[in-house]
């Protein structure tokens, strides 16, 4: 059975944790692209690591082989840092409020 018991309390806790996608694309491709820009970071990381290795392959001085390691790592937590990242969906009650506003900013035009 629900806590929540007037109706007003129930839309204004559904105003505060229901989300809306407001990026500006279509909403079902979201299914798509994120799995898409993940797999395309995590495919930049690895391309960039493994090119700072390609130096050391081989037979190699360990000097050359801690530079390119350490190299190979400075260049992986730096591909990290940028990689693609979700954005959170605005909270419902943002939303709204943002529709009212321009309704009413649009009627006060004509």
């Amino acid at each position: 059975m629900s806590k929540v018991k007037t109706p007003e309390e129930k839309k204004r806790l559904s105003y505060e944790h229901d989300r809306r996608n407001t990026y500006g694309e279509n909403q079902k491709s979201s299914r798509k692209n994120i799995p898409r820009s993940k797999q395309l970071s995590h495919q930049d990381e690895r391309r960039s690591v493994r090119q700072a290795l390609i130096g050391a392959k081989g037979r190699v001085v360990d000097e050359a082989a801690d530079e390119a390691q350490s190299q190979a790592l400075r260049k992986g937590r730096m591909k990290k840092l940028t990689a693609f990242r979700k954005s959170p969906d605005r909270p419902l009650g943002e939303v709204i409020e943002r529709r009212l506003r321009r309704r009413t900013s649009d009627q006060s035009d004509d």
